[in-house]
């Protein structure tokens, strides 16, 4: 009888190793098997094939039948290796030229009517496979996905029939054309917040420096309007971490075409759980603070989110990747996310509101606050107060800054950066802290207070001089003033009296 060798991708994190797909007809009973660790939605696909070679009017082998996927050890998931195992079965019984395989990697899930569908981790799967030297045979669906990597050549096909067309020379494909970019996104603009210079100072910063923020006030004072504009502060993502952040959404389901190089904005709800967060599950995939990579991760009402699941932020937030373990498997994924977050400051949420409508007793409001451990407080670089607006700030007929003003002065600080020390100042390793962010002979008695007086950690020292350094560099200042270090210590004051 027939052997069949074709080549596929798996998924296992951020890492699409190669599978080998090996399809053997041999005599006896008609049966189906698939052996090399495959899980249920990869067992399902003995059914999806016979009934797509079927109503392909393809003649499915009355034969022992084993598809052995390698490396054997290796878990396998989802119904990408449909397309490879009905090719194999054609191949090794000789319907379409064996010979045509060795050039191509095959992934897609089949409908019973041998209709090619979308699959998950396109573009992951691309990268890899463009390294190989392989052309790619995809669902037309993924398509356009895939040929965002640029690394290989994308044949887009409708059906199995069309693939089958191909690998005769009947009806060849046509190459996937690369997508065009630059699509505008649609943030919301800066101008539309009334007063609140000081948050808006502060959101300034933060996007010039990648910096986290935790915004405090009453409800209705405009945290969650802020918040939602800081994206659109933020520098233009460079092709290699557009690839970056487009690979991540492309692992967890789907990616839009049209969304490549812009900055993802997550904002999941306070009842998400640990997992949800940075990931996992029986085969990991990403979570929010990766899907967020490049982008921005905003926690509103943080304080009602589990405890438990905002110390899981902690390492993250440090390191810029996360790493989930399980029994017998290990993936990494990045997670250099900028973090916003935005809580009231008591239960109620009117604590030192001029109306003096709160009525929450001291001990509630510690319970409360209590709820944002401190070595959490002490990994966010910048708190504001976003108080409520007066009767004439509501009022007022001024118009405020535009978000496109505010973004030309945050371009011009990240280039600084990115020309002085190649990464974002809140990137900035304690050497390089030293080298990079040197205050003013004047400064440093204001700084020892402040250690003093506050008592700083290590953390919170080396946070305020990253800040003051992204303070000078929106001020296009190579040294740090004592003017700018007082202001990175006021954002640190606020973490203890938030």
């Amino acid at each position: 009888m027939g052997l069949a060798i074709l080549k596929s991708r798996s998924l296992d994190g951020m890492t699409a190793p190669e599978v080998t797909v090996e399809v053997h007809l041999a005599g006896g009973l008609p049966t189906f098997t698939i052996v090399g660790l495959p899980d249920a939605e990869v067992r399902e696909s003995r059914d999806r094939v016979r009934a797509a070679l079927n109503t392909g009017r393809f003649e499915f082998p009355a034969s022992r039948i084993t598809v052995n996927l390698a490396p054997a050890d290796l878990p396998k998931e989802s119904g990408r290796f449909d397309l490879p195992i009905a090719l194999g079965i054609l191949a090794a019984s000789g319907q379409i030229p064996g010979h045509a395989l060795s050039g191509y990697e095959f992934a897609g899930e089949l409908s019973l009517t041998g209709e090619l569908r979308p699959v998950r981790g396109a573009l992951a799967m691309t990268l890899n496979a463009g390294r190989a030297g392989r052309a790619f045979i995809l669902p037309r669906a993924s398509a356009a996905e895939a040929a965002l990597a640029g690394t290989a050549t994308i044949l887009p096909a409708d059906s199995l029939a069309q693939v089958c067309a191909h690998l005769a020379g009947n009806s060849p494909l046509v190459a996937q054309p690369a997508p065009a970019h630059g699509a505008s996104a649609a943030y919301a603009d800066l101008s539309d917040v009334k007063g609140q210079a000081q948050a808006k100072r502060a959101l300034e910063i933060a996007a010039a420096g990648g910096h986290s923020i935790l915004m405090s006030g009453p409800p209705g004072t405009g945290k969650s309007m802020l918040a939602t504009r800081l994206a659109g502060l933020l520098p233009p993502m460079s092709a290699a971490q557009a690839v970056e952040a487009a690979a991540v959404q492309s692992v967890a389901g789907p990616f839009r075409p049209e969304n490549f190089g812009l900055r993802p904005v997550r904002s999941p709800h306070h009842t998400a759980s640990a997992v949800a967060l940075v990931g996992g599950g029986g085969h990991p995939r990403p979570g929010e603070i990766s899907l967020a990579h490049h982008g921005v991760l905003f926690l509103d009402e943080l304080p009602e989110f589990d405890r438990k699941v905002l110390e899981v932020l902690r390492e993250p937030l440090e390191s810029g990747h996360i790493t989930i373990s399980r029994a017998a498997r290990q993936a990494d994924f990045p997670a250099q996310f900028q973090l916003v977050a935005a809580m009231n400051p008591c239960p109620c949420g009117y604590h030192g509101h001029r109306s003096g409508r709160c009525r929450c007793t001291p001990d509630q409001i510690q319970r409360y606050r209590g709820r944002i451990s401190g070595p959490l407080l002490d990994r966010i670089d910048l708190l504001v107060e976003v108080p409520a607006l007066s009767e004439e700030e509501l009022t007022a007929a001024a118009q405020p800054e535009s978000s496109a003003a505010v973004r030309a002065r945050v371009e011009a600080a990240a280039h600084r950066q990115t020309s002085r020390q190649g990464k974002p100042n809140s990137r900035l390793a304690a050497g390089e802290i030293e080298r990079h962010c040197a205050i003013e002979a004047g400064a440093q008695q204001l700084l020892r207070q402040a250690i003093g007086r506050l008592h700083l950690s290590a953390r919170a020292y080396h946070r305020i001089l990253k800040v003051a350094r992204s303070i000078a560099d929106l001020a296009g200042s190579d040294a740090i003033s004592g003017a700018q270090v007082a202001e990175a210590i006021q954002y640190r004051r606020g973490l203890e009296v938030a």
